[in-house]
């Protein structure tokens, strides 16, 4: 069995498929209705929506699979996003690519698998539209073309998700994306037995910025910031925009000091940036930090509250020290 190789984009793929906050998540019928479409239509005993991990194959949706993901080596998947279009596999138990495979070889017995490749909103390839059977069989040319179409509804679907849980404005998430993916963050950690800290982040002065310079300027503002954020933070750390000025990052596998150590790290980018002197205006921030002491949402939302109570004790007494000049 031949083992397939990472994408060249693997980076920025992972990225935005962790950015759409559907692993681990419950099934759901927006999208449980084109596995069953597939599986009717197309007349296979399995249909799956497969998304693929750094080093697994998950299904947001599955119908006629027991396994809820397999091992990224196993998957048919993993070699489907490397493809522009259908990937079909007549025999896997013929095919030198699959005939070791444990899926191929093992009691699943797969014989047939036909995928489509999905696209996230960026045009990275984060998972697949699957076809499974356990006889040999191919698809004629108007089975593929119905697969297609079932394939773009379902990156269709993708689209909406990434719409809503993304913040418009800077292209980082919002609120609803921010908790969802600090879920599956903190989920992992908790497996791991890792730390994870929070940072709260205020703009200083944006009202000014907006009616001085105007709301073009302002939202120029909330652009860079968010572009400071996600250069000075890692991959796996989540960044997001609450609302307004508000902007939070979830550090996973970071304790507070490390936190701190981060919060110092996005002060030195920020005063480089500023340094440039390229905008009439400056960025200034307010920083909170809080390690968390559990891994449920509610312990989520207390660190929070904690890391705004310190942000804007920092905040007054930036305001007192100006004051007091």
């Amino acid at each position: 069995m031949d083992e397939p190789p990472k994408r060249f984009d693997e980076k920025a793929r992972l990225a935005e498929l962790r950015a759409l906050g559907l692993l681990d998540t419950d099934a759901e019928e927006r999208f449980d209705r084109y596995t069953r479409l597939a599986q009717k239509v197309l007349g296979v005993p399995m249909a799956a929506i497969c998304l693929v991990d750094d080093d697994r194959a998950w299904f947001k949706s599955r119908l006629g699979l027991a396994a809820a993901q397999t091992p990224r080596e196993h998957a048919f998947c993993g070699r489907c996003i490397l493809e522009a279009d259908i990937l079909e596999v007549a025999d896997a138990s013929r095919d030198q690519r699959f005939t070791g495979n444990p899926l191929v070889t093992g009691t699943a017995r797969i014989r047939f698998y036909a995928g489509y490749p999905l696209r996230g909103p960026q045009g990275h390839h984060v998972g697949t539209l699957c076809l499974f059977d356990t006889r040999p069989r191919s698809l004629s040319d108007s089975d593929r073309e119905v697969f297609r179409d079932l394939g773009e509804l379902v990156i269709g679907e993708l689209e909406s998700v990434a719409l809503a849980t993304t913040d418009a404005l800077t292209g980082i998430c919002n609120r609803r994306g921010f908790e969802s993916l600090s879920e599956q963050a903190m989920a992992f950690c908790a497996r791991n037995r890792a730390p994870v800290s929070v940072l709260m982040i205020d703009l200083d002065m944006f009202k000014a910025i907006n009616d001085e310079w105007g709301h073009a300027e302002g939202d120029a503002a909330l652009r860079d910031l968010a572009s400071q954020l996600v250069r000075t933070f890692r991959d796996s750390d989540v960044v997001g925009r609450l609302g307004g000025d508000e902007f939070a990052v979830l550090l996973s596998g970071t304790a507070g000091n490390q936190a701190q150590m981060g919060a110092d790290r996005l002060q030195r980018a920020v005063d480089t940036f500023n340094g440039d002197g390229a905008r009439h205006w400056d960025l200034r921030l307010s920083i909170g930090i809080s390690e968390l002491t559990g891994y449920r949402l509610c312990d989520l939302h207390a660190a929070m509250a904690r890391a705004d109570q310190q942000m804007y004790a920092h905040k007054r007494a930036r305001r007192l020290r100006r004051l007091a000049v």
